[in-house]
């Protein structure tokens, strides 16, 4: 073993937190916890967007897998869950602490994951535009099946050692089902506690249960995706709706770029009011994503037997998502199908952010006609062409050619099921005491300093933004 391996695999004389990801960038959520005794890796997230943060994806692990006793999943979003085929393969062998439902998606997210790894760089082979001969997948369909006998399900409420004097707690985040605040406790002589936001859901998200109130902590872990803004909600449903009707008079497709996981689920939810109150047409929805339709299941099923993290109204409902018109794409020729639609409609497609996936071969087909629109209703990272369309590129590369963008672009950001600036305080507002520190993650450099001085000058906390790769002592 080199001298620098042996130094990053050497345990921790004292408690500190490692800031492997989501440091000035809202992707690749990677926290890790080492302390003489245990090394707990906290979310482990794919890096998304520029260049050079995927790279970090291929990068050497900061610290050798094997040596990694437990991870702890905040949710099923790739951001904070794709890298775990990648650290299996590569030599944990631990326990991967998940909620149930957190467990059930992580089995669908996965995997697709995966499968569409493998057949983004198999059709770059047969077409020859990638710069790697051949072009390979950061992990395959098989690593992920292979990762997920690992999963540990741990219910919220329960407290669960899950390395040596390294306990951990999850309650209701309320930003996707199954997600999770963490709140741990470094038990023995140091009896410290931090507590992980994770991904922070609205306390008005149209079918989840508000977040649970933030912990007592001596160190608080908080993102800041919208750390920098305010949601307009009346007017993001008013601009949703407004964009819809303009497309059916012009004889259009709506493409809805969307993450898989609940954002389909709120898109839809919304698509069937507007259509049942009269207020947008009844056209033809179509998802086109076998993994957004296997998750849909999953919150149908939800729903339907009264889930504790549903939205009390929905609950026992036997499906809010169906706006009476929804036509369901799973195999590649149904697929390829809906392209040959003229439209009026309505695509709804993975990846949210337009990174990969299906949804790249529907705005090949869209983008360059003036009567489609393409909606983007989530956060759009830097360095994605969801974040370009957002910017106003006139021209986006997708498989390998570069098409003009022609279409109309909507940007409905209050669709997000992030909370914003306000709801971010006031979840801190509501801890018991103030920690010693509040360290602002998971949002790009405006938001987190923008949440940062806000933390500071509203609560009157220490507040500070994290370096990659920074450590900060815990004890």
């Amino acid at each position: 073993m080199s001298r620098r391996a042996d130094n990053l695999n050497r345990r921790s004389s004292a408690p500190v937190l490692r800031v492997l990801g989501a440091a000035e960038t809202v992707t690749g959520s990677r926290f890790l916890l080492d302390t003489p005794t245990a090394r707990v890796l906290f979310d482990c997230g794919l890096f998304q967007g520029l260049k050079a943060l995927r790279l970090r994806n291929w990068q050497d692990f900061a610290v050798d897998p094997s040596s990694i006793d437990a991870v702890v999943l905040s949710h099923a979003h790739l951001d904070h869950s794709g890298y775990v085929p990648a650290l299996v393969r590569n030599g944990f062998r631990g326990a991967i602490h998940a909620t149930p439902t957190t467990s059930e998606l992580c089995g669908i997210v996965l995997p697709d994951s995966g499968h569409v790894q493998e057949e983004d760089a198999a059709y770059a082979n047969r077409k020859g535009y990638s710069k790697h001969t051949p072009a390979l997948p950061l992990y395959t369909e098989d690593d992920a099946h292979r990762a997920l006998k690992q999963l540990v399900q741990l219910p919220f409420g329960v407290a669960s050692e899950v390395a040596k004097n390294v306990q951990v707690t999850f309650h209701p985040a309320g930003h996707i089902l199954g997600s999770a605040i963490t709140e741990v406790i470094l038990d023995g002589a140091v009896g410290r506690k931090i507590v992980f936001s994770g991904d922070l859901g609205r306390p008005h998200h149209p079918i989840l249960r508000p977040p649970a109130k933030c912990p007592t902590s001596d160190i608080v872990l908080v993102e800041s995706t919208y750390g920098d803004r305010e949601h307009e909600d009346v007017a993001s449903i008013e601009r949703f709706r407004d964009a819809i009707l303009r497309t059916a008079q012009r004889g259009g497709m709506v493409v809805i770029p969307s993450f898989a996981v609940d954002r389909t689920e709120v898109v839809l939810f919304h698509l069937r009011r507007l259509m049942l109150e009269g207020l947008a047409p009844k056209l033809p929805v179509f998802v086109d994503s076998p993994m957004a339709l296997a998750t849909l299941q999953v919150y149908r099923n939800a729903t339907k037997y009264g889930s504790s993290e549903i939205n009390p109204a929905l609950q026992n409902d036997d499906d809010p998502f169906d706006p009476g018109t929804l036509i369901e794409a799973r195999r590649v020729e149904e697929s390829m199908a809906i392209n040959e639609q003229d439209g009026p409609g309505i695509i709804i497609s993975a990846s949210g952010m337009a990174t990969g996936g299906r949804v790249l071969h529907h705005l090949m087909r869209r983008l360059t006609e003036p009567r489609n629109t393409v909606m983007l209703v989530g956060f759009q990272a830097e360095g994605t062409r969801g974040r370009a369309l957002l910017d106003g590129a006139r021209n986006l590369k997708l498989l390998g050619r570069y098409v003009a963008v022609r279409a109309e672009i909507v940007d409905v950001p209050a669709f997000s099921v992030h909370a914003d600036r306000s709801e971010i305080i006031d979840w801190l507002r509501g801890a018991p005491r103030p920690p010693e520190v509040a360290l602002v993650i998971h949002g790009e450099p405006k938001a987190s300093r923008s949440l940062r001085d806000t933390i500071d000058q509203e609560l009157g906390w220490n507040a500070a933004v994290p370096r990659y790769l920074e450590q900060v002592r815990l004890d």
